[in-house]
């Protein structure tokens, strides 16, 4: 079973960075058990956040060509808030440096504009046919997966610079 914990992705730059947001709602199922009278979302999934924000960043950059993306590594995680029901946690991502196989990235969660949450990712990337060839159907089929479910979550709004060159354009091919 997996977990979403972005609802929307407000920003993506490819090569360079990511903005997503989670409201956190009494919803949450784990939220039952932490804490029952001060219900907040877990530090690691406040982490958690951070690498599914990131790895939509790292698949996007790279045009979707690796069907796995997992933390390898998270460094100097510092944890300086809570999310409570009701609030939004908005989590953004850099990419520091890359290689092959790794990403490195600088994350970060906010509520309201305050830290919450930060940490130096450490992302490994690849494809299950490197290991076993006989999976190049299962790295399609997850790739194709991949996208359709990022469509859902990133729908970039043209900027009004963006519209009015769109609006110009449509004019003159009229």
């Amino acid at each position: 079973m997996s977990f979403d914990f972005i609802d929307r992705i407000t920003d993506l730059r490819p090569g360079e960075r990511v903005e997503a947001i989670k409201t956190l709602t009494l919803a949450e199922e784990y939220l039952k058990d932490h804490f029952p009278r001060f219900p907040v979302m877990p530090g690691v999934l406040m982490l958690e956040a951070m690498f599914q924000a990131s790895a939509w960043l790292i698949r996007q950059s790279e045009e979707f060509q690796h069907s796995v993306v997992v933390l390898k590594e998270a460094r100097n995680t510092k944890y300086t808030g809570f999310v409570e029901p009701g609030q939004t946690l908005v989590v953004s991502a850099k990419i520091i440096k890359q290689d092959e196989s790794t990403t490195t990235l600088k994350a970060r969660g906010e509520i309201d504009g305050s830290g919450a949450v930060s940490s130096r990712l450490l992302v490994h990337r690849y494809n299950l046919r490197e290991n076993d060839p006989a999976a190049a159907g299962k790295d399609a089929y997850m790739i194709e997966h991949l996208r359709r479910k990022f469509d859902l979550l990133y729908f970039p709004i043209a900027t009004d610079e963006e519209s009015e060159e769109n609006t110009a354009e449509a004019s003159e091919s009229a």
